[in-house]
């Protein structure tokens, strides 16, 4: 327990900590873009896999609880490294840092914030359905045909052009968030040399654009009408 402390209260020990939750975080992402993708298989597809998913609650409660973890656990290390820091930090040092440095930082803050938004609405949105009251008419065989009826209601939520936009917006930034997160752990884990540091970040830079271009690509799709 002691040492368990010892690790958390050193900033070394937080940055390890905002790292490797922040890689499990990205496998979520990824994962999850994977899942999503199946909306363009069509309704069985992606309905098919819903069903998969539901039928295997144990695990997949194991997973929620693991992602929650590390979710909080990011936070948290990062709002302690990020206090630790501005109290340790002199005003000269402040003002003498690059501007970019500073930019980068802020951006992580609030890209994170409006992330953290995102995915309290998502989950209200479509897992616990109290946002649409469409959604509601499920257990009354309404207009959704099964209860994981997910192709559904997917269409039903992304045909707000509201929705569709928080949802574009949260990925971008999101995407931002990565790729400036996935130097950050390379860095982190001492993996990064002069001669690694650009590949490195461009690597990033084309993950995290991949990521949002997968995720960005199901409410441009269902807006202009090509999943319908």
């Amino acid at each position: 327990m002691n040492l368990l402390l010892s690790f958390w209260r050193s900033s070394i020990g937080k940055k390890w900590l905002v790292a490797l939750s922040g890689l499990a975080l990205l496998g979520f992402v990824a994962g999850h873009l994977v899942g999503n993708l199946q909306m363009f298989g069509g309704p069985s597809k992606i309905n098919a896999y819903a069903e998969f998913l539901h039928a295997n609650e144990k695990p997949l409660w194991v997973a929620r609880i693991g992602i929650i973890a590390a979710f909080v656990l990011h936070v948290a290390a990062t709002i302690t490294l990020v206090l630790q820091n501005k109290s340790a930090r002199p005003q000269a040092y402040q003002l003498g840092r690059n501007v970019q440095a500073k930019i980068s930082t802020r951006t992580m803050a609030y890209s994170g914030l409006t992330v953290l938004s995102f995915v309290v609405f998502h989950l209200l949105h479509y897992t616990f359905r109290l946002t649409d009251p469409r959604f509601k008419v499920i257990a009354e065989g309404g207009l959704l045909e099964t209860s994981h009826d997910v192709y559904r209601m997917v269409l039903l939520g992304f045909q707000s052009p509201l929705v569709s936009g928080f949802y574009l917006l949260s990925v971008g930034l999101l995407s931002l968030h990565l790729s400036h997160g996935i130097s950050s752990a390379v860095q982190t884990f001492g993996l990064e040399s002069k001669r690694s540091a650009q590949r490195i970040r461009q690597t990033g830079r084309l993950l995290s654009g991949a990521i949002f271009v997968g995720y960005a690509s199901i409410p441009t799709a269902v807006l202009l009408g090509f999943l319908k």
